[in-house]
């Protein structure tokens, strides 16, 4: 038992380790739903003012989200309240339908791409606002109830060239 419990925290121990190329990070939790224009959003203080670092996009997802791909709208808002607006597309699935990201579970977790090598030249707090846009085929209007995203985060690595 005792063995068992060492074996773990170990293993829990390097897990985290490992994971030195984060700087900052965090996830919000959905409701069952995530209603046509709810924003989550985050605050974070500029990590350094010098350095690159590459930005993310975490969303986890279950078995009722019903599409192949994930259509964003993402706001980056400098502390000067300069923003940069994004939509952007990312595919959740394989051809065959198969979901794509890691886990074990009914939940998915994927971890995409935003910004690379973005500098955080002004001190102070930035905010990072995502929505969803996600349309049906043919359909002019969004998806004004979307299922099966559980939880969305960002998290900021160092960029490799630092």
């Amino acid at each position: 038992m005792m063995r068992n419990f060492l074996v773990l925290l170990i293993a829990i121990t390097s897990l985290i380790a490992c994971d030195s190329k984060q700087v900052i990070g965090e996830y919000k939790t959905l409701p069952n739903v995530w209603k046509k224009g709810d924003t989550i959003s985050f605050s974070f203080k500029s990590p350094d003012t010098i350095k690159k670092y590459d930005l993310f996009l975490n969303i986890r997802n279950n078995n009722e989200y019903e599409f192949s791909n994930l259509f964003l709208i993402v706001n980056l808002t400098a502390p000067n309240n300069n923003q940069t607006i994004d939509t952007l597309e990312y595919q959740m699935t394989t051809p065959s339908g198969e979901w794509l990201g890691t886990g074990f579970s009914e939940i998915k977790e994927n971890k995409l791409w935003y910004k690379n090598a973005i500098q955080f030249n002004q001190e102070g707090d930035y905010t990072l606002s995502i929505e969803h846009a996600i349309r049906k085929n043919g359909n002019i209007n969004g998806v004004e109830q979307l299922k099966g995203i559980t939880e969305i985060g960002y998290r900021i690595e160092k960029n490799k060239s630092e």
